[in-house]
């Protein structure tokens, strides 16, 4: 069974990288896949996320705070523990011809950090703007597609990642869910004793 999902995995990053290799997603992909790196990108996204939270209403600052706490528990645990304990290697180090459109990198690829992060951020922002929901997730999931069209991430990387910040983004809307209805109740009765 693992060897045919290892050699699932390979194809399907072939089919990513190789088979739907394009001049518009050659000159695209790098972009999407770099937006974190791009000063330009940076400053817009402070931009959204400052005015989420000026301009958002509750849910606006609601949702603009808890993305904090939301990438920094799914980015750790990441980054900090499981690419580690996975120590997978990066395509573009392994395999001789990869259509490798951006630095390899020296970290490990187990699971995508850009998934991880993009797809907790889509939960939360989803949670808070459901009329967006569409727009958040296929943003992160065409970042995500990008790591595997520039060469750097297996399929597998994408889905574990995915799955990682869903569930980082799940574990912070219910601890959020929870204080709130705390809070609530505990407010109810302080407002109802004598």
């Amino acid at each position: 069974m693992i060897e045919f999902l290892l050699s699932l995995d390979l194809s399907l990053f072939y089919f990513g990288n190789r088979t739907l290799q394009n001049p518009l997603f050659d000159f695209m992909m790098p972009f999407v896949t770099d937006l974190n790196k791009k000063p330009v990108a940076l400053v817009v996204a402070a931009i959204l996320w400052l005015l989420l939270l000026v301009k958002g209403g509750k849910q606006g600052r609601l949702a603009a705070l808890l993305l904090i706490p939301t990438i920094a528990l799914g980015d750790q645990l990441n980054s900090s523990f499981l690419k580690h304990l996975f120590e997978r290697l990066r395509p573009c180090h392994t395999l001789p011809d990869v259509h490798l459109l951006v630095s390899c990198g020296s970290g490990y690829s187990f699971p995508s950090s850009h998934a991880v992060n993009n797809f907790a951020a889509a939960l939360v922002l989803s949670y808070f703007e459901r009329k967006w929901t569409w727009a958040f997730f296929t943003f992160a999931g065409t970042v995500a597609f990008s790591r595997v069209y520039v060469g750097v991430h297996y399929p597998s990387d994408i889905l574990a990642g995915a799955v990682l910040g869903l569930v980082a983004g799940l574990i912070i809307l219910l601890l959020y869910i929870k204080t709130a209805a705390w809070l609530a109740e505990r407010k109810a009765r302080a407002t109802s004793e004598p």
